[in-house]
């Protein structure tokens, strides 16, 4: 950790799914990490996905395809709309390069919060906290359905400045959060708080394109004690309420301005298709 990082600050809040490190349990971060070509999973979480990848086997591209758009969306606010500041909830477990990485490479100075409630997180946090000498990083320890800690916690207060624009990333999170968690409600009061200029960057599974293999995948899911709800294009819409959605709106991610694809799977070749993805994914800004 650079001297420009911050330690880990904790919260409170509901407990989601999975909270201790059960190695002998799915786990929706170690099978995302799977997914993604990563090795911080255990027998049960590359079990699980192998039967995830027989009702899916686009799975493992629309992970990375996710992953790609996260990463453009980040540069394309870092390099064209002059964003320096990130909080980004949901992180999962660190995968290079990780979002403080993408928008220092474009501007070093930039401020990076991540947030997650997942004691296999918090182990790689410090991962998460080599800032560039030029910028800063923190890792908050707080819960997505108790949003008020998250924006009140030091780590936040004392790295973001909330009357600036902040970009607010909300990347494959929000179908592991179920309806009686009110998750409209939750994006609304993360975003609210937030100064005119502000961004939503989100992706979210939708059962859209492929409804038998997402749905099935989704049993999986919760047959492993993962929570979660799969959501139709209206119902991501909705995430953006009072925003105004970017071009070129809410799409598949590996539509999203591909213009700045860089070496990003499937989206220069134009080889991933939209059964295989079945995202949804936008940026929008708060007037």
């Amino acid at each position: 950790m650079t001297a420009q990082g911050v330690a880990p600050q904790t919260g409170s809040g509901p407990e989601p799914p999975n909270t201790p490190l059960n190695q002998g349990r799915p786990h929706s971060a170690r099978m995302y990490d799977y997914f993604l070509g990563g090795k911080d999973n255990y027998v049960a979480d590359r079990q699980a996905a192998a039967k995830v990848l027989t009702l899916w086997p686009g799975v493992m591209v629309a992970a990375r395809t996710n992953r790609a758009f996260m990463q453009r969306a980040v540069r394309f606010l870092a390099a064209e709309r002059g964003i320096r500041q990130f909080l980004d909830i949901g992180t999962g477990i660190p995968t290079r390069p990780n979002l403080h990485e993408v928008a220092q490479g474009v501007a070093p100075e930039s401020r990076i919060v991540y947030a997650d409630n997942d004691p296999i997180v918090l182990a790689h946090a410090q991962t998460l906290l080599t800032s560039s000498p030029e910028g800063r990083t923190a890792y908050v320890d707080a819960n997505v359905a108790d949003p008020d800690t998250i924006l009140s916690s030091p780590g936040v207060t004392e790295v973001l400045d909330l009357s600036q624009p902040v970009a607010l990333s909300l990347c494959a999170l929000l179908h592991f959060v179920p309806d009686d968690w009110e998750p409209h409600e939750i994006v609304r009061k993360l975003v609210e708080p937030l100064a005119p200029g502000s961004y939503l960057i989100l992706s979210h599974i939708t059962p859209d394109f492929d409804p038998e293999a997402t749905q099935r995948t989704v049993q999986i899911y919760h047959s492993g004690g993962i929570q979660g709800k799969i959501r139709t294009r209206d119902e991501v819409e909705r995430f953006f309420t009072g925003l105004e959605m970017v071009e070129p709106g809410l799409v598949v991610p590996h539509r999203w301005r591909t213009d700045l694809a860089t070496g990003d799977p499937g989206v220069e070749t134009g080889d991933v298709t939209d059964e295989e993805v079945s995202f949804w994914a936008g940026v929008a800004r708060k007037p």
